[in-house]
């Protein structure tokens, strides 16, 4: 590799962070510059892409498969690249942000797989950002432990062998880093600065430890920006000198036009595609968002009244699958999101069971592996795959070629008949509150009700209030959403969480301002496309 010029860049407005020089350094940030000098005027061209199809939806309200890539569908030859060994057996994956106690805990949970997250599970503040960096350096060179400061409990690394192989997930293309800019003061995409700096210090180190470079990648909208991030892997592996193949991705099919298009994302990323997950919440945001104005046919119910069994989610599920075995890709399945109580053995019973049935159902369909949030959940996602796949790394075998969905089915919204309730809208006031106040003190995964909320479920919880409120959605007490009724509950969880806390707590967290800015995305008539874009204006640090 030749010596880089002296980076572009500069880093403003952040704190001083300790040993921030190891992930900033000049080399590592002349490839994050040129990264940006090369890819992101294409990311800004797929954002207005974006917008595009969204207002062609908005006037058709549906979906199809693309006319112009049939001829990709209809050509069996093709298959992605073979699975190296260390991403194989994918049976069990957690998932997590990279602070220093979950890097170790998901390494040695027993998971096959740790979705090391600077996404959803991340609120990024210059600190997780370049922290996070560090920790995963820091784990990969076993320079890492952890001593809890309240419980005084340590934390250390099993042997290399035991640890989870680590699939790291950039930030999605919509997000930019404030705290990293070129010349000209334009921020650089956070899936560069993530992508940029997790590659160019770990991809060497990890092909040296028998793994690679691997990466979750979020948000996708279509196979052209599958394309883009193709594109961003040939040149960073011919940029630090590594075969081209050795990055794998695995793509988060977690929006409806994505769904449409998974055969032509598997495509783009051929050599470097590792295989696809179903990513429920941001699913479900993404349908409201797309349909938001398409009448009382795209009305989604309570969230947690949409299962997996709905028949619009069994159509997305069972395609995934057969798209990923027809061309040698894993199918990796969704969130696990139970956080065991301490305290309540009941919760627990049921909580497990429901989850057990959830993971059987998806060893059954023909997934290769599922998602966790918690480590006491991993042996029992694992025991649903073991019984299925036994000894077998996967079971890509099973083509699943009794599944024919069509373009409908995966917009049947009105096939459930569960309907939107009073419950429904108190509980997606209060997540949202609740999860936005943790994410604006820089927490992106936090435990609401035994379950682990990310900005996925804040999305949703958002959306559905506003997409109750513009269609007149009439709830099961005979009430009509309206944005008075949002306020009042809003109000009532406000006065709510300060008796649970008390004033003094209250007063030292963000909870009015979480309240205004849920209220703000909810109500707006101009809806958002992100929460997290008017939530990253307000995030300090």
């Amino acid at each position: 590799m030749s010596a880089p010029a002296p980076s572009p860049l500069a880093i403003v407005d952040a704190e001083l962070l300790p040993r921030q020089e190891e992930v900033l350094t000049e080399a590592a940030l002349a490839f994050v510059a040129e990264l940006h000098r090369r890819f992101t005027p294409r990311r800004d061209e797929l954002l207005a892409r974006r917008a595009e199809r969204r207002a062609e939806i908005a006037r058709t309200s549906t979906l199809d498969f693309l006319p112009e890539t049939a001829a990709i569908r209809a050509d069996d030859s093709w298959k992605v690249g073979p699975a190296p060994e260390a991403l194989n057996d994918r049976r069990v994956e957690i998932t997590g942000p990279t602070d220093r106690k979950m890097t170790i805990n998901a390494l040695n949970s027993g998971a096959r797989v740790w979705l090391a997250d600077f996404e959803d599970a991340s609120a990024p503040t210059w600190e997780n950002v370049v922290l996070g960096q560090l920790n995963l350096i820091d784990a990969y060179t076993r320079n890492i432990d952890f001593t809890d400061p309240k419980s005084g409990k340590s934390y250390a690394l099993k042997a290399n062998e035991e640890l989870a192989t680590v699939v790291m997930r950039p930030r999605g293309w919509h997000l930019n880093e404030r705290h990293l800019v070129d010349a000209d003061g334009t921020p650089v995409p956070g899936a560069l600065v993530d992508f940029g700096l997790y590659f160019f210090h770990n991809a060497k180190r990890l092909l040296g430890l028998g793994k690679g470079p691997y990466f979750y990648l979020p948000k996708t909208e279509s196979h052209l920006e599958a394309r883009l991030w193709n594109e961003v892997f040939v040149f960073a592996q011919e940029y630090v000198g590594i075969p081209q193949g050795t990055v794998r991705a695995t793509v988060l099919i977690e929006t409806i036009t994505a769904a449409y298009e998974m055969e032509e994302i598997l495509y783009e990323l051929r050599d470097h595609a590792s295989g696809l997950n179903a990513g429920r919440w941001d699913y479900l945001f993404s349908i409201v968002k797309n349909f938001r104005d398409g009448g009382a046919k795209f009305v989604l119910p309570d969230r947690n009244a949409v299962t997996m069994t709905a028949p619009f989610m069994r159509a997305y599920t069972e395609l995934l699958v057969r798209t990923c075995h027809k061309r040698g890709a894993h199918a990796i399945g969704g969130m696990a999101a139970f956080i065991p109580s301490r305290r309540d053995a009941e919760v627990n019973k049921v909580a497990f069971e429901k989850v057990r049935a959830d993971k059987d159902r998806e060893a059954n369909d023909g997934f290769d592996g599922s998602w966790v949030a918690h480590p006491d959940l991993v042996p029992i996602a694992m025991e649903s795959f073991d019984k299925v796949l036994g000894e077998k790394p996967h079971q890509k075998d099973r083509l699943r070629e009794d599944v024919d969905v069509k373009a409908a089915d995966l917009i049947a919204i009105d096939s459930l008949d569960a309907k939107p309730t009073y419950a429904g809208l108190v509980n997606a006031v209060q997540v949202g509150i609740r999860y936005i106040e943790a994410w604006l003190r820089g927490l992106g995964a936090v435990a609401i009700f035994n379950l682990m909320e990310d900005a996925a479920t804040a999305e949703i919880s958002r959306s559905q209030i506003w997409q109750w409120i513009n269609a007149g959605v009439v709830l099961d007490n005979g009430e009509q959403v309206t944005a008075e009724l949002a306020r009042k509950v809003a109000a009532e969880e406000l006065a709510n969480v300060r008796a649970e806390i008390g004033d003094e707590a209250f007063a030292a967290g963000n909870w009015q301002q979480a309240h205004d800015l849920l209220l703000k995305v909810s109500l707006d008539e101009d809806y958002a496309d992100f929460l997290t874009l008017p939530a990253y204006e307000q995030l300090k640090g």
